[in-house]
């Protein structure tokens, strides 16, 4: 039986589980990382940029974008490599590079060393992100592919929730090295996790790919060994194998086709344009409260109020698990986009306007975390590792993601021009608006993608004709 078979008749099998088949220490040590990674990329920073005493307000700016400037290179690199060596490997390398970086920020004793490390440390969470979604996409029967998605998510918007509360409590009581301690805690976290993602397996799909038979179909036996075990039964249903014709190639080929590149693109609008207001909400809002002139005790507030309104990130991970397996991902990306909006305008009312922190909380809380973050994110990612075949798929994440991220690099930048030139309150609205339109775009160029194997996805809709690198559909076995 040739390799592609080989895959067809495993992934057959896998899909046909009840439950997650591998051990529930892999999928809480993929999702530990993910706290790590959000906790580091949003949960901290925001709250520690105020308190750093040897930079000024566009300095804290800059280290917001360098983050996202080296997650670019770091998303796309990374995601490359992960196609062309395997996720395990680079899965390792993204939590160490994260473990190093956020170990530098908290030994920083100027700006240029900051710098340098927020880089790395961006790096490494830019490649993290997407492997992360890709690597339990990739192993999770398509049924409950959101289920476990879910999972991991919930660990990091824990982080951003728990973590920014955290990052909060520490910078406004131990204002002298508070903010070291919230950089030292993700890098205490970030080498327990690369001691646990080591006892992560390489995904069937890559090793088929591979020819890596043995150890693949080792990792299916045990699947399915471990589901019938925790689902109480005796036998698994006959598998619906599906065959496919492979054609190995380039996986920027197979991005090239016209399928995929309207998939590819849509997806980057998205990303620049939330990654454009979460990011400048996230690393500055803060530094906003600054610029409109809390001081002392009163800005402590600010800023914790802020941190706890982060909960709502949490609360809503929790419950999308009643409801992420039966509603359209771009449903609920377009009804988060509407949340950024609504949420930003009415946090830059209460704050500016009216001095009022409990409306500040409840708008940020309920509105701009819970809907906005809360429903966008997880659509987003799994959508983004859903969209692409197998051979293209960790490339595909990287390239929407990284790319978006230059979003994320130059909503920052262009948040106090724009207070200054038209207003606390409109400036926020311009930011956040765009994603209304780009969650919209979704509606056009992604498809639905619940309940629904990968391969039927991706690779069951090109056509042989003339597309370079291209797959095409073979038959149902019954």
């Amino acid at each position: 039986m040739s390799n592609k078979n080989i895959l067809d008749e495993y992934l057959a099998r896998i899909d046909r589980l009840p439950t997650w088949g591998l051990s529930y220490a892999i999928l809480w040590a993929i999702g530990f990382s993910y706290f790590i990674t959000l906790y580091d990329a949003v949960g901290n920073l925001g709250a520690a940029l105020p308190f750093i005493p040897f930079i000024n307000a566009s300095q804290a700016s800059l280290i917001a974008s360098l983050g996202l400037f080296g997650y670019i290179p770091g998303s796309l690199g990374l995601g490359y490599l992960a196609d062309r060596i395997g996720r395990r490997p680079v899965l390792i390398l993204t939590v160490l590079l994260t473990a190093i970086g956020s170990l530098g920020m908290a030994l920083s004793i100027n700006f240029p060393m900051l710098a340098v490390f927020r880089f790395i440390e961006g790096a490494g969470i830019g490649g993290d992100l997407n492997l992360a979604m890709v690597y339990i996409s990739e192993f999770a029967p398509a049924s409950k592919r959101g289920k476990y998605a879910n999972w991991i998510y919930l660990s990091g918007w824990i982080a951003v929730g728990v973590g920014a509360t955290i990052a909060a409590f520490l910078v406004t009581s131990l204002s002298s090295i508070g903010w070291r301690l919230a950089f030292g805690i993700a890098a205490i976290m970030g080498f327990a996790a690369l001691v646990l993602r080591t006892k992560a397996p390489e995904t069937v799909r890559f090793l088929v790919k591979k020819g890596r038979i043995k150890e693949a179909e080792s990792i299916v036996k045990i699947m399915e060994e471990t589901s019938m075990r925790r689902a109480k039964i005796e036998s698994l249903p006959q598998p619906r194998v599906i065959q496919y014709t492979y054609q190995i190639t380039n996986p920027f080929s197979i991005l090239a086709n016209k399928i995929f590149l309207k998939r590819l693109i849509g997806l980057v609008i998205f990303w620049f344009f939330l990654y454009f207001v979460q990011y400048t909400f996230s690393l500055l809002w803060d530094y906003y409260g600054k610029f409109l002139g809390y001081s002392g005790p009163l800005f402590n507030e600010f800023v914790l109020y802020t941190g706890l309104a982060a909960l709502g990130d949490t609360a809503m991970a929790f419950i999308l698990l009643a409801f992420i397996e039966r509603v359209d991902r771009r449903l609920l990306t377009q009804i988060g986009s509407i949340g950024w909006l609504l949420g930003t305008i009415a946090a830059a009312y209460f704050a500016a306007a009216q001095h009022n922190l409990i409306g500040m909380a409840i708008s940020i809380g309920l509105i701009i975390d819970a809907i906005g973050g809360g429903l966008t994110y997880l659509a987003g990612y799994l959508m983004s590792s859903e969209s692409f075949p197998t051979l293209a798929r960790s490339t595909g994440f990287a390239i929407t993601d990284g790319l978006g991220h230059l979003g994320g690099a130059i909503g920052p930048l262009l948040l106090f021009p724009l207070i200054i030139a038209t207003g606390p309150i409109t400036a926020w609205a311009i930011e956040a608006f765009p994603v209304v339109i780009a969650a919209i775009i979704l509606w056009f160029t992604v498809p639905k993608t619940i309940g629904i194997r990968l391969e039927e996805i991706n690779e069951a809709h090109i056509s042989i004709e003339g597309q370079s690198g291209s797959i095409i559909k073979g038959s149902e076995i019954k």
